[in-house]
């Protein structure tokens, strides 16, 4: 791709736009496309999911857009899923496009009651949080990414919780460093980091507050990541940078299942 940037990558802060490309991906792929939740002006939040398959396909949980300051996420999943029909056809896949659509409107990380949704997980008085977990429960994903991006970062970075082997952080790093350095910070939010990569065990009281993949890691998934971007580095990398580490996920799991 050109260093031109694209209508989307132009348009990174327009939810209605990136609303209207997920719904052709829905018609293209067969993807049941439904509004869960609402934020509190009203605004509709979208997911994605495949209809009843193959149980021995694999399965994949994605999610951006939490962080509304954090656009390359948005951008980079939606690019990827519009070259990606064929992966998806054949995934059993949940994907939360955007889950905080005020704060991508308004670029602010926090929603539109001054929330960081990120950290709301642990609690049941959310409504959007608690509908996004009605979806998930009883679900069991082979991974789960989040992805975001990081205002003090130097590079990327990305936070693996341990659980299941081969892991993919490595290659995820290395993967997205064609398009943007590794993090050079030695400690991330007071967490050892080495050389772009954060992969520590957790348990439930790990942090006070809870983010998303505390949610999957403890009930949902086998692997569990956090992928994040520089947010002042050039919007063409960034969101090049997020979709080289879905088009690696993407591999990983067409790997295991043509073992299987």
């Amino acid at each position: 791709m050109s260093k031109k940037l694209s209508a989307g990558r132009q348009q990174t802060h327009n939810y209605q736009f990136l609303v209207q490309r997920w719904k052709r991906v829905a018609r293209k792929t067969r993807l049941n496309l439904d509004v869960f939740a609402r934020t509190a002006t009203g605004i509709e939040i979208m997911c994605l999911q495949s209809p009843p398959s193959n149980p021995n396909q694999p399965s994949l949980y994605l999610s951006a857009g939490i962080h509304g300051d954090e656009p390359a996420a948005t951008e980079g999943l939606i690019e990827w899923a519009e070259a990606e029909s064929e992966f998806l056809k054949t995934t059993n896949v949940l994907i939360f496009p955007c889950l905080n659509p005020w704060g991508l409107l308004w670029n602010s990380r926090l929603d539109e009651k001054g929330r960081d949704l990120n950290r709301l997980y642990h609690k049941t008085n959310v409504p959007r949080i608690n509908a996004q977990k009605r979806l998930i429960k009883g679900r069991q994903f082979d991974l789960s990414l989040a992805m975001h991006e990081d205002y003090d970062a130097k590079g990327i970075y990305l936070y693996e919780i341990p659980r299941e082997s081969p892991y993919l952080g490595e290659k995820i790093l290395v993967a997205a460093t064609k398009f943007l350095p590794v993090e050079t910070r030695k400690t991330v939010e007071g967490r050892p980091c080495r050389a772009g990569l954060i992969r520590r065990d957790i348990s439930p009281d790990s942090m006070p507050e809870h983010p998303e993949v505390f949610f999957l890691h403890f009930g949902h998934s086998r692997r569990t990541l956090t992928f994040e971007t520089p947010s002042e580095c050039s919007i063409h990398d960034r969101v090049s940078a997020q979709i080289s580490c879905l088009q690696t996920i993407q591999n990983f799991l067409l790997s295991t299942q043509s073992q299987a």
